[in-house]
């Protein structure tokens, strides 16, 4: 299914959403394998990124389908119910962490999991994010040590012949049993969502994938890749065999009036809020949660009131929007993915953020997908 660009194998996959009905996701994965997609991602959340208080229609027509956005679906029996139905389309979860779910628990439910699929599901993990730790009483401190052991014991767990034995600070395992396995070709992959050096030198160390959702330049894209590689080779692993993947969150229109049309939207002014402060300071402006906020693993969108997004909302400039999402026409998305194939780039998840604004815009924005994965198809056909 998936081509190459520059010679090298490039792939295109898209998100589902969280939220009920089932019947959502379920469309999404038929589309995804008639579109001939490679991935359907869905999120892991117990509550959403967007704030209930300013849930309505004036924010989003969604709000018309969707009672509550922290109405959130178990991304594991969701999976399970799309994967006969997926074919040769990569489904997994994008991502998850080892906070709430114990690694030996995401081993077993993967490998089972790669029971009903044709090619490896994908288990996209990371250090955490606070709206889905801190209000249910999970422990988040030193995250990122935790996350190294529970990369560990995951590796252990989806791959040891024999009984596991781990005796860390944060997992202790004493001689457990995991005898659930999976022929080669549909062993899990582990994508890791990282973007600090540390991070990027555990996705050399321990991934399969490496899938960053910050968006970036081309030129950042390649840096950062290198400091995988870097930490692959230290570790005795093959750099190649990691998958560069990146989420590219678009947004389309036709026309460039048409972008400026989307960019009025207080849900696509929303998205800004997600951004870390750093953003925002390069683009002159201040983030209006403050200095130290460091964007989407910080927010904590259930405790702010209407009133307290809305006055957010206004702060968000155009440059930041244009910092922080892919924004173009079709065709200059296009050549955007054209520049990260060239700097190392070999499967995008693709979210169309226009699907926010309009049932038109939900049309042509997975439309676009579509035919990004044909262009990206033909290029070598």
């Amino acid at each position: 299914m998936a081509d190459s660009t520059n010679g090298r194998p490039f792939a295109v996959g898209t998100l589902a959403g969280g939220n009920p009905p089932v019947g959502g996701t379920r469309f999404l994965v038929r589309m995804a394998r008639l579109g001939r997609l490679d991935s359907v991602l869905t999120p892991d959340h117990l509550i959403s990124v967007f704030p209930k208080s300013i849930w309505d229609t004036d924010f989003t027509p969604q709000a018309k389908v969707v009672r509550s956005p922290d109405e959130q679906l178990d991304f594991a029996p969701l999976l399970g119910h799309v994967a006969a139905g997926a074919g040769r389309v990569q489904i997994g979860v994008g991502a998850t962490d080892p906070h709430r779910r114990h690694p030996v628990l995401l081993a077993q439910t993967f490998l089972t999991l790669a029971q009903m699929t044709k090619v490896p599901p994908i288990l996209g993990i990371g250090s955490g994010e606070r709206e889905n730790l801190e209000p249910y009483g999970f422990t988040w401190n030193r995250p990122v040590d935790r996350f190294e052991e529970a990369l560990q014991v995951l590796r252990a767990a989806l791959t040891a012949p024999e009984s596991l034995d781990f005796a860390g600070k944060y997992y202790r395992i004493d001689r457990a049993v995991m005898d659930l396995t999976v022929p080669p070709d549909r062993m899990p992959q582990i994508w890791i969502g990282a973007h600090g050096p540390r991070m990027l030198e555990l996705t050399g160390r321990y991934a399969d994938g490496w899938y960053p959702w910050e968006t970036v330049s081309p030129q950042e894209y390649e840096r950062r890749l290198h400091v995988v590689h870097a930490a692959a080779r230290a570790a005795g692993r093959d750099p190649d065999a990691i998958v560069p993947a990146q989420m590219i969150q678009m947004l389309t229109a036709r026309s460039h009036s048409g972008i400026r049309r989307l960019l009025r939207a207080p849900a696509v002014r929303y998205l800004g809020l997600m951004a870390p402060n750093a953003v925002w300071a390069r683009c002159g402006a201040k983030h209006p949660f403050g200095e130290d906020f460091r964007g989407l693993i910080d927010l904590m969108p259930h405790r702010l009131s209407k009133a307290e997004v809305y006055e957010a909302i206004a702060e968000v400039t155009d440059e930041v929007l244009h910092e922080w999402l892919t924004i173009g026409t079709p065709r200059e998305i296009l050549a955007h993915l054209r520049e990260l194939s060239d700097a190392g780039l070999r499967h995008a998840i693709v979210f169309p953020a226009a699907a926010l604004v309009s049932n038109a815009d939900v049309a042509f924005g997975y439309g676009v997908v579509l035919w990004l994965a044909a262009q990206l198809r033909r290029q070598t056909e």
